[in-house]
C-alpha cells in the first residue's frame, strides 16, 4: 500500500499536513513463539512499536551489550573530539580483550571500533577512563544518557558489563537503548561489518583485524547489528537489528542459551506481521513561491523516501507533515535544502527527509 499525493502542489502556507489510515482491529501481541530467552523484546525500529514481548521488564544482568552505551557516549564525544587516549595497565580487564598494550595509543573513535566489534574490555576501560578520567565517572555519564532515553529500570556501573550486582537492565529499556543507537550513523557503520582494521596512533603504522562476534551478520539475510554479550552470571545476552522491505526491527534476549535461533524467530516472525508504508515519495515535486527571482516559483522535492513500518492487522495512523517557508528569497542552490517532511505515528515521530530545490534559483539582479 503505497500513499501519492497529486503533483504539482502549490504551498501557500508554511505547513502542509496529510494523514494515511489503515487497518482492521487493534490487538495486543504477545504470541508463544518457544523462546529459550528468560526475557524477550521485538520493536519496529522507527516508531518504537512492541510486536512481541516475554517478562520485558525483568531487571537482569545485560554483560557486554552493556557496550552499546558506552559506544553511544564514545561516538557522541567523537563527533567533536576524536581525543587520542594512551592505553595504561590500570585500564586492563578480565574476560574479552582487543589486546591493548601499556602505551598504545588510539582514537576514541578507532577505540570504541574495536571495542564493539571483539567486545573488548580493556577498550572499554580504556574509553571510560579517557572520556571521563575514572570508570566510576563514566557511570555517572551513562546512567544520565539512560534518564535521557528514557530507560527506566536500568543502572549502570561498569563500562564493560563486567558482573556487578548493582549493575542491570531490562529487555525493553535494552530495545530503547539500540534503537538511539541504530539512529547514530557512525555507530551502524561500526555494528554492520563483519570485520573491520583498527589503526593505531602509536605504535606508528601498527593496524589490527577484528572479527565480529555477531553471528547473525553473516547468518541472517538484512541483519545489520547490533551487540553480543555473556558472563556467567548473565548468561548468553544479545541485542539484533535487521531490516527487509524497508522494515527495520529490533531484537533483545536475555539470559538465552539458544539466543542465535530465537532472534531468527523473532525477526522471522517480525517480518511476517509488518510492512513497508511509503508515506512520502521522494517523486513528489511542490511548487514553492519565488521572490526577487527571474521566475516566480521553483520545484522541490523529498530528498529521500520516507518508509514507515505498520503491522497489517492494527488501526493506525501516519500523520505527514511538511514545513517549508511561505516563500524563498533568490539565489538559491539546486539541492540545497528548502524545508523538511516528517511522519509521526503515535504522536512520535518515526521518519523524516529534507526537501531540497531540484534547480538553482537565479535572481533578477544575477540575470543582469
Amino acid at each position: 500500500m503505497f500513499f501519492r499525493k497529486s503533483i504539482p502542489v502549490v504551498l501557500t502556507v508554511a505547513l502542509l499536513m496529510w494523514m494515511i489510515s489503515f487497518g482492521g482491529t487493534v490487538k495486543t501481541r504477545n504470541e508463544e513463539l518457544s523462546l529459550s530467552a528468560e526475557s524477550a523484546v521485538l520493536i519496529c525500529a522507527d516508531s518504537g512499536q512492541m510486536l512481541y514481548e516475554k517478562a520485558p521488564d525483568r531487571k537482569m544482568a545485560i554483560a557486554s551489550i552493556t557496550k552499546i552505551m558506552t559506544a553511544v557516549i564514545a561516538l557522541e564525544h567523537a563527533d567533536t573530539d576524536d581525543k587520542e587516549i594512551r592505553f595504561t595497565k590500570d585500564m586492563a580487564a578480565e574476560g574479552s580483550s582487543l589486546y591493548l598494550q601499556d602505551g598504545e595509543v588510539l582514537t576514541l573513535s578507532q577505540l570504541t571500533a574495536g571495542m564493539m566489534c571483539v567486545s573488548g574490555n580493556d577498550a572499554a576501560n580504556a574509553v571510560a577512563v579517557g572520556i571521563a578520567g575514572s570508570l566510576d565517572k563514566f557511570a555517572v555519564l551513562m546512567n544520565e544518557k539512560a534518564a535521557a532515553i528514557g530507560m527506566s529500570s536500568t543502572h549502570f556501573v561498569t563500562p564493560s558489563g563486567l558482573d556487578d550486582d548493582e549493575h542491570y537492565s531490562t529487555a525493553m529499556d535494552m530495545a530503547k537503548l539500540c534503537r538511539y543507537a541504530m539512529s547514530i550513523e557512525s555507530f551502524r557503520n561500526i555494528v554492520s561489518q563483519k570485520s573491520l582494521t583498527v589503526s593505531y596512533i602509536s605504535p606508528k603504522g601498527k593496524t589490527q583485524s577484528c572479527t565480529n562476534h555477531n553471528k547473525l551478520l553473516s547468518t541472517y539475510p538484512g541483519c545489520i547489528g547490533i551487540k553480543t554479550g555473556f558472563t556467567k552470571k548473565a548468561g548468553r545476552t544479545l541485542t539484533s537489528c535487521a531490516e527487509r522491505d524497508g522494515v527495520r526491527l529490533i531484537a533483545v534476549t536475555l539470559n538465552a542459551p539458544d539466543d542465535w535461533n530465537d532472534h531468527k524467530k523473532l525477526f522471522d516472525y517480525g517480518f511476517s506481521v509488518t510492512e513497508g508504508i511509503k508515506a512520502v515519495d521522494a517523486e513528489q515535486r511542490f511548487e514553492l513561491p519565488v521572490a526577487g527571482g527571474v521566475t516566480d516559483f521553483v520545484l522541490v522535492k523529498p530528498k529521500d523516501d520516507c518508509i514507515c513500518t505498520v503491522t497489517k492487522d492494527e488501526q493506525q495512523e501516519i500523520r505527514v507533515r511538511v514545513f517549508m517557508p511561505h516563500f524563498v528569497y533568490a539565489p538559491q542552490k539546486n539541492g540545497s535544502t528548502a524545508g523538511k517532511i516528517c511522519c509521526y505515528m503515535n504522536g512520535s515521530k518515526v521518519a523524516e527527509t529534507e526537501l531540497i530545490y531540484t534547480e538553482d534559483i537565479i535572481s533578477q539582479t544575477e540575470q543582469r
